[in-house]
């Protein structure tokens, strides 16, 4: 590595390096991007956004802001990797008990729910109510990633390695790894484990969401299928617990006859929910990281912030800040 004093290094090339990566890209900001090229969550990742979320129904964080930047920014980002990353679904989300589906009922009304629901359908046989959701969809992560990678090597400015020091011009991208090495104060990081499915006949139109997991549809008859918590055993083996749990989940949202593919898992890198940070750090360098389980819906918007930040000046909004985080934590 050369030259690397008069310009950004950003270290690690997931959703949030890769973001950013583009972000100063098109600032025409010199920068380094580094990669021990092994992977990550964000490769294994279904890539899925879902407006409405969770046993209490409610809105992704901040989604009515994010949403639209991280669509803006794949559409742009298409053309120039020459590949198709984003596929936009309805969501079907699913309730299989009375108290599941009362509680998504008397959510439907609320002024921060309703511009996401199309409407009430049909509840398939074993389910008690049904809803759409509109706005959801999918990234293809590792067309992405792999794109951006192929784009930056060509442009010079993509390199493998590790990296063990910091520097003040060094933004560490460096997901789950980066906060079990407790650079952050206490993580709330979880391991995830996810099926790929080949299926014939299951519905390919729209994503699944109930009985605790979700169907992602991948075209061709491929499907994506999880997810699992797990907050003692970091690593990314998968297990059998954690096969037997995804297939019951398949079993529920698409149903008995399917084929395993690939059985993958990954560390989603947590510190507060599904809420990413962005910031300087005191012993020099910056971070984004925190995308939790969101990083596509999330990751294009932190990091024209984060690119704000260290180009023009402009700090981001406190919920967003490192710094203010940490002082509160």
């Amino acid at each position: 590595m050369k030259d690397l004093e008069n310009k950004w290094i950003i270290v690690g090339q997931g959703l949030a390096g890769s973001c950013l990566a583009w972000e100063l890209w098109k600032r025409g900001v010199p920068f380094l991007l580094v990669d021990r090229g092994s992977g990550g969550s964000s490769r294994v990742a279904a890539g899925m956004i879902n407006p409405i979320t969770g046993k209490n129904f409610e809105p992704s964080w901040h989604i009515a802001d994010f949403l639209p930047q991280a669509l803006a920014f794949y559409a742009e980002i298409e053309p120039l990797i020459e590949r198709r990353i984003w596929h936009g679904f309805p969501v079907l989300r699913l309730a299989e008990s009375e108290k599941e589906w009362g509680k998504i009922l008397s959510k439907i009304a609320d002024p921060m729910v309703a511009p996401w629901v199309a409407r009430e359908v049909s509840a398939p046989a074993g389910w008690v109510g049904a809803v759409k959701v509109c706005g959801g969809g999918r990234l293809d992560t590792r067309a992405f990633m792999d794109g951006s990678r192929e784009f930056f090597q060509a442009q010079g400015c993509y390199e493998t390695g590790d990296v063990s020091t910091n520097a003040p011009n060094m933004i560490w991208c460096d997901g789950a790894a980066g906060l079990m090495a407790n650079k952050f104060g206490r993580h709330r990081c979880a391991k995830g484990e996810i099926l790929t499915l080949h299926a014939t006949g299951w519905d390919e139109t729209q994503i699944r969401i109930g009985a605790g997991g979700w169907l992602v549809p991948l075209g061709g008859g491929h499907f994506k299928v999880g997810s699992t918590y797990e907050w003692n055993e970091l690593d990314e083996i998968p297990t059998q617990k954690g096969r037997d749990r995804v297939e019951a989940i398949a079993r529920k949202l698409g149903g008995d006859n399917f084929q395993i593919i690939a059985h993958d898992a990954g560390i989603r890198p947590i510190l507060r929910r599904s809420q990413p940070l962005i910031g300087p750090l005191e012993q020099g360098g910056w971070m984004c990281n925190a995308l939790g389980s969101k990083g596509s819906l999330y990751a294009p918007g932190m990091a024209k912030r984060l690119v704000r930040w260290l180009v023009d000046g402009t700090v981001p909004e406190p919920e967003v800040d490192l710094r203010v985080f940490l002082n509160h934590d």
